[in-house]
């Protein structure tokens, strides 16, 4: 599966887990779900994986740490929050250069409508 495929389905899995639980819950339980979610529709995944940052040539173990990272393709950062900033964007822009990966999406659960709370974020894409 590509990246627009897979993020068709982490979309989905928002989708219904939202409708179930709805905003207002910690950033972790909405992991957790996605997560449980992911893992009923047999999508491999990472979670909590450490992005390192590499200066000059030297690896800098100290980098990143995005949320869940989807078949090796897609970042997920998962935020409930009032309202996204910029520097949430940004922060998902970097992961995904750091990380050489095309394709992220940026998921505020603390939105009455989840349509509303996901953006794509891109790199070259």
């Amino acid at each position: 599966m590509d990246e627009n495929e897979l993020s068709k389905i982490v979309v989905d899995c928002c989708y219904k887990l939202h409708t179930k639980l709805g905003p207002g819950l910690l950033e972790s339980v909405y992991e957790e779900v996605l997560c449980f979610e992911l893992q009923k529709c047999n999508i491999n995944f990472v979670r909590q994986q450490q992005i390192k940052v590499i200066y000059d040539e030297v690896i800098i173990d100290i980098g990143f740490i995005a949320d869940i990272i989807v078949e090796d393709k897609l970042i997920l950062e998962l935020k409930s929050v009032e309202t996204l900033k910029n520097v949430h964007y940004k922060q998902l822009l970097t992961y995904l250069k750091l990380y050489n990966k095309k394709l992220g999406l940026l998921i505020n659960f603390n939105e009455n409508l989840i349509k509303n709370g996901i953006k794509r974020i891109v790199n070259k894409l």
